[in-house]
């Protein structure tokens, strides 16, 4: 039954791609072609707009400085215990997780240079803001920090709030983004879809790690001999 919901799991998630890269492709398409999503999209962030305090706190989340620490806390500790347990590719998870980290601004970047779409009335003149890289970094690190975790911890109700506590930190980051105007609406919900397919990417590689036992581990636990130990 586990490795069924395991199955169904793998395939929800590779069913998410297609559309959530339509959806960044039908998003971008509009950005370059100054469509009327655009029109819509500038009149809900004049809308919004209203740089303060807060705001600029909330858009901080989405910063490398911030959030990419957290990840790396959840990468060492999901590779310490996953070798602690012995787990034949243990290393698996935590290196889905850097690998999606990094893909953030390789991705990130040449989009904002091919769309060179310009700022918002409250930021200097410039150009290059979508899609939101601050978004995009919030998305993967907090959202792949979620999914090493969550396998390790025993209570339903920690994982809950680690999975609320995720949500809360890259909603926060996107409204005070948007707040602030540091971003266009728009820029922002496509970082939500390139994070999201590189989440599921991470989801994939990290379930091919599975939970078994390396032989090693297995043997130790066993008490047969091993050639450092010698007789137990």
């Amino acid at each position: 039954m586990v490795c069924l919901l395991g199955v169904f799991a793998k395939l929800g998630g590779m069913l998410l791609l297609g559309p959530l890269a339509l959806l960044l492709a039908l998003i971008t398409w509009q950005v370059v072609t100054d469509g009327p999503l655009v029109d819509a999209d500038e009149r809900l962030s004049r809308a919004l707009v209203e740089p303060d305090q807060a705001s600029e706190l909330l858009s901080d989340l989405g910063n490398v400085q911030v959030a990419v620490p957290v990840l790396v806390i959840a990468l060492a500790y999901a590779a310490w215990h996953g070798r602690a347990r012995g787990l034949d590719r243990w290393w698996l998870p935590p290196a889905a997780g850097a690998g999606a980290m990094v893909l953030v601004p390789a991705l990130v970047a040449p989009l904002k240079e091919w769309t060179d779409r310009p700022g918002t009335p409250a930021v200097p003149p410039a150009a290059g803001y979508y899609p939101s890289g601050h978004t995009a970094t919030a998305v993967v690190a907090y959202g792949a920090a979620a999914l090493l975790l969550l396998p390790l911890l025993r209570s339903a109700a920690v994982r809950r709030a680690l999975v609320v506590l995720c949500a809360l930190l890259v909603l926060g980051a996107s409204y005070g983004l948007v707040r602030r105007g540091y971003h266009w609406p728009l820029d922002v919900a496509a970082s939500w879809c390139l994070g999201a397919m590189l989440l599921i990417g991470v989801s994939l590689l990290a379930g091919r790690a599975g939970g078994r036992v390396s032989r090693s581990s297995r043997r130790r636990s066993a008490g047969t001999p091993s050639p450092r130990s010698g007789p137990s």
